[in-house]
């Protein structure tokens, strides 16, 4: 039997964090996989990494919110004879209203995106990625850590990124599997605008660029690290949330969210 190329697996990388993971992965020679609705983006994404001398990465067009996408994504792979290393859940998207008022349909995928999808490729490569001693790296956010008033289905599905992960790390050790979640803050992508978010009321000293989060990201990865909080601001959010009455983080993150909101904000979601 043939052996399978081993690829890094990076949902979400047409642009922002994604595409950034990619970049750093490429440059530490690894072989990515670029995962993402906009094909094009993808593409000149793959260009650019093969214009440094690099295999040009596979591009798989796929909307994650597709019940079948992870099982059409292995067959991509596996029909190229590649397997994953290491898979990279980046894709991700929330919404800013109140969740009474947000479209319904819309808040369902946004779940099927950030939970179904996310466990779903964690899960399905699990034999590839012990025979690699790789591991998974789900990004998720230092809302994770705060309830959700204004964004209450996105940061409850962080909450579960993260809670999912940290079992997974202590599960999956044994077979040499590394798992890895991310918690940024504020990172000034195109997340902001597809939230529905007023980018100028965001903290200062809690953004982080795409490159910064990424870079500790595979560094947390490569270490063995169970969660990595990017940025000694969100690492004190972090710790000070513990410390907090759940009343007092409630009515303030409410009262944040709503100076957050766009007075036009979108009622439909984009994705990455």
């Amino acid at each position: 039997m043939t052996a399978l190329r081993p690829v890094v697996l990076i949902t979400g990388a047409s642009s922002g964090i994604g595409a950034a993971l990619a970049r750093v992965f490429a440059g530490r020679g690894h072989e990515p996989v670029l995962v993402g609705r906009r094909e094009a983006q993808l593409n000149a994404l793959a260009d650019e990494l093969a214009g440094k001398g690099q295999n040009r990465p596979l591009v798989i067009p796929m909307d994650l919110t597709r019940v079948d996408a992870p099982v059409r994504i292995g067959h991509e792979l596996g029909a190229r004879g590649l397997e994953p290393e290491i898979v990279v859940n980046n894709a991700g998207y929330g919404l800013v209203g109140r969740a009474v008022e947000l479209d319904r349909a819309d808040q369902l995928a946004m779940i099927d995106l950030n939970v179904r999808a996310l466990s779903d490729l964690s899960l399905r490569f699990i034999e590839n990625l012990a025979r690699h001693r790789g591991g998974i790296l789900n990004i998720a956010s230092v809302s994770a850590f705060l309830p959700g008033p204004g964004m209450a289905i996105y940061h409850a599905t962080k909450a579960y990124v993260v809670s999912f992960s940290e079992a997974l790390h202590t599960e999956l050790a044994p077979m040499g599997i590394r798992v890895t979640a991310v918690c940024p803050g504020p990172v000034l992508t195109e997340f902001q605008a597809r939230a529905g978010m007023d980018e100028t009321q965001l903290p200062r000293f809690l953004l982080q660029s795409a490159e910064s989060v990424a870079q500790q990201a595979y560094d947390g990865l490569m270490r063995g690290k169970r969660v990595v909080v990017p940025g000694w601001g969100n690492q004190l959010v972090r710790f000070m949330v513990q410390a907090a009455p759940r009343r007092v983080l409630l009515n303030a993150t409410d009262a944040s969210m709503k100076g957050r909101q766009k007075a036009s904000a979108p009622r439909w979601p984009k994705r990455t």
